[in-house]
């Protein structure tokens, strides 16, 4: 990832929690005069999604694109991707992005798209992981960072955290434990790749 500018676009679809922390990193950790990287914009696929008012009070630019106002899910894709390479990114993060995205999208940010899932994976893949985790008997669930492959939840894997289940877990409360180190981890990953690691 070379040239003065690093370019970050973030996904969401909802509050942006984790694209919060990864804003939050980026200004505490001082990754513009370290790396000459910014949070150039934050994209939702739904208009109405909480993180795109918090990422506009930030100064940050901000797009919706409604997903269900594009006849399929190539032309949303790229659509997308035309918003997407406006603001010339080094990295785009999937924060929440609940969109399952088509393998030529993946193709065009081949090793620049990164995502993050709440298990360790290679285990339970797709969705519903904490129940599903609580359900096998799981003594430990957590977070994992990869890269984007067209293989759902598949691709190197980037940072993981784990987390003990607890005796009389709810898939809740396993998920808010998880959520918090979801935090911690996303915006380690992100600026591991900003320093070239």
């Amino acid at each position: 990832m070379s040239g003065v500018n690093k370019n970050i676009v973030i996904l969401i679809s909802g509050s942006g929690s984790n694209m919060a922390a990864i804003v939050e990193a980026a200004r505490v950790r001082h990754w513009q005069a370290r790396f000459g990287a910014r949070v150039a914009a934050v994209i939702s696929n739904k208009v109405a999604a909480q993180g795109l008012a918090w990422a506009s009070e930030q100064g940050i630019a901000t797009a919706a694109l409604d997903h269900t106002q594009f006849e399929s899910r190539e032309v949303f894709d790229a659509a997308l991707m035309h918003e997407i390479d406006r603001h010339e990114p080094s990295v785009v993060v999937l924060a929440g992005f609940m969109r399952i995205l088509t393998p030529g999208f993946v193709q065009h940010f081949e090793d620049r798209l990164i995502n993050i899932h709440p298990s360790l994976l290679p285990a339970f893949t797709g969705l519903k992981t904490h129940q599903r985790a609580i359900d096998m008997g799981c003594r430990f669930a957590g977070a994992t960072v990869h890269r984007v492959t067209s293989e759902l939840d598949h691709g190197e894997i980037l940072e993981q955290a784990v987390v003990p289940i607890i005796r009389g877990d709810t898939a809740q409360t396993l998920a808010a434990r998880v959520l918090a180190q979801e935090h911690v981890i996303y915006p380690r990953a992100v600026e591991k790749l900003l320093a070239g690691g």
